[in-house]
């Protein structure tokens, strides 16, 4: 059960590419969703404005469009109402035969309701005549007949509601202007059917709406579009990257054991050069002494003591060459001491006048920033001594509030081939050092000599707690 939740758990782990992928398409992701919801809620909010401006605008026209006809029928009742007094019945009777009349369309026409609320004139709808609609409202509950003598009272004006068109005999949206007579207590007024108004606002906000689901499905499609080139486009760079990477990887192998060979012939070198002939020339000594030793000659006690000297001396060659791969002051007393070690021998070795200052560490570096630091010294006084004909060599190392810094300095005559020396090996070397430390590497060459800094940042210093631990630990074992 635990090694199927490793796999499962193993599976739902997301690779280094693909968090590059989440990393660069999440940001786009986010940006245009929210693109696309602004958008449509602006284009919604802007087409519902146009959309009510259209409806209002069309609506104004049926208004004016009424207050004509409506002047129309005052004018042609005018004489009639204007000449008779507010009891003359013979002339109430020839002003609704006269607005009888005068139909227009297919559902215009001019009604009449006294202001109790009895209707006189309704042409359309005949069956209204003579009875009382107070209190009549829509459907929607909107008041009729009360809220048209009730404008009409107050001088006229507009009313809305909903009402049977007499061409279809279906209801539908009326907007009607009415005016009171006041001396005969009617309103008089006329209405137009606004359906073919609304069916046009309809239209127009379907095709809003469509658009704007038009355009929501298009800014999809271009996300859909960016999100594929996004994928293709870094598919293309993790492909060529991993060709790079493995181009370097083989490349930095390949060093690897050019590395190795060298030092292994190196060592093999000096094991055949020094320890080998000292141990054939101990061994001649030593057989030497055993031939007198039998003969009874009493020199036999000098070739022993030969023989005892070139051990010694085959010793010394071992302890030199375990420094060389791995000096034990390095790890028992620090940075410090080793360089000062690799110094004096250096310094014997070649002649050349060498000066070395430090700052105490207190053994604060990290075993990783020791043996970097000492590695990259060492090849760089191995360059001073086979390429630089220098007859001066300074090396400091010191600690400040960054990390450490180690600087060899030389003034010989300069790097004569690129990365100095052993074709660039030995520079390249000390760059994956301190690559692999996140620390810097500087190399300033001319005519007048050579700079080496090798930095390593503050991560790899020891809080001196740590520190002094160690060293106990050490000086215990």
């Amino acid at each position: 059960m635990t090694l199927l939740k490793t796999k499962f758990v193993r599976r739902r782990t997301l690779s280094y590419g693909q968090k590059i992928f989440l990393l660069a398409t999440l940001p786009l992701v986010l940006a245009v969703g929210a693109i696309a919801v602004v958008v449509t809620n602006q284009s919604r909010i802007l087409a519902e404005t146009e959309i009510r401006e259209l409806e209002t605008q069309l609506i104004e026209a049926k208004r004016a469009e009424l207050k004509n006809y409506l002047s129309l029928a005052r004018t042609a009742i005018g004489s009639i109402y204007g000449n008779a007094s507010p009891f003359d019945e013979g002339a109430k009777l020839e002003a609704t035969q006269v607005l009888s009349a005068m139909l227009y369309g297919q559902d215009g026409f001019f009604f009449v309701y006294d202001y109790d609320g009895n209707n006189l004139v309704s042409p359309r709808q005949t069956s209204l005549i003579g009875q009382n609609w107070s209190g009549l409202s829509d459907h929607n509950g909107v008041p009729v007949v009360d809220a048209l003598i009730e404008t009409a009272r107050s001088g006229g004006g507009y009313h809305t509601y909903d009402w049977t068109k007499p061409s279809t005999g279906e209801t539908a949206r009326m907007v009607t202007y009415v005016i009171g007579l006041q001396d005969w207590r009617w309103a008089l007024g006329t209405g137009i059917f606004i359906d073919d108004v609304l069916e046009t606002v309809s239209t127009a906000r379907a095709d809003t709406t469509a658009r704007i689901r038009e355009t929501f499905v298009i800014i999809v499609l271009i996300t859909i579009a960016a999100l594929v080139a996004v994928f293709v486009t870094g598919l293309l760079l993790n492909l060529r990257e991993r060709r790079l990477a493995d181009t370097k990887l083989k490349a930095l192998t390949e060093r690897i054991l050019d590395t190795q060979e060298e030092e292994r012939g190196r060592v093999a070198r000096e094991l055949h050069d020094s320890i080998s002939q000292i141990l054939i020339g101990v061994r001649y000594t030593l057989e030497l002494a055993r031939r007198r030793l039998k003969s009874g000659d009493q020199g036999a006690s000098d070739n022993l003591d030969q023989g005892i000297d070139g051990l010694t001396g085959a010793i010394h060659e071992v302890r030199r060459i375990s420094a060389d791969l791995r000096p034990g002051v390095l790890d028992d007393l620090g940075l410090g001491p080793a360089l000062k070690s690799l110094i004096d021998a250096f310094r014997a070795r070649t002649g050349i006048d060498t000066y070395f200052e430090t700052v105490v560490f207190r053994n604060r570096l990290d075993d990783d920033a020791k043996i970097a630091l000492y590695r990259i010294a060492q090849e760089a006084l191995t360059n001073v001594e086979r390429h630089a004909d220098a007859t001066e060599v300074k090396v400091d190392v010191f600690g400040h509030r960054k990390g450490a810094t180690l600087r060899i300095q030389d003034n010989g005559r300069g790097l004569t081939t690129p990365g100095g020396g052993s074709g660039g090996l030995g520079l390249r070397n000390m760059q994956e050092r301190i690559d692999q430390l996140n620390g810097t590497l500087r190399v300033l060459s001319s005519e007048k000599g050579t700079m080496v800094e090798a930095s390593v940042p503050l991560s790899h210093m020891l809080p001196p707690e740590q520190s002094i631990n160690r060293s106990d630990t050490r000086k215990t074992a």
